[in-house]
């Protein structure tokens, strides 16, 4: 099953590693060291044109890694989302 990020991007729901309110977490500095170091990696995807809400990290199979996305839906939704999808 898939779970919609955010404009036209979604991703596998068995790929999914974690959600995270950017608000919550981008506090702590291991937070915001590891969401740099993603995107120095080329790991990090923006997939909003709005106010980032959370972040999603995900499996990467094809590159054998991780993604990590930007999203403007709220981490609550997000989880909505992925609980609802185990049951499909």
């Amino acid at each position: 099953m898939y779970i919609h990020l955010g404009q036209s991007t979604v991703i596998r729901a068995e790929n999914l590693l974690g959600i995270f309110d950017m608000d919550n977490t981008t506090v702590m500095k291991s937070t915001r060291d590891y969401l740099s170091a993603a995107e120095k990696k080329g790991e990090v995807v923006n997939v909003s044109f709005e106010l980032p809400k959370s972040f999603v990290v995900c499996l990467d199979k094809k590159d054998k890694g991780k993604k990590v996305y930007i999203s403007q839906i709220s981490p609550s939704t997000l989880l909505k989302r992925a609980k609802e999808k185990q049951f499909d």
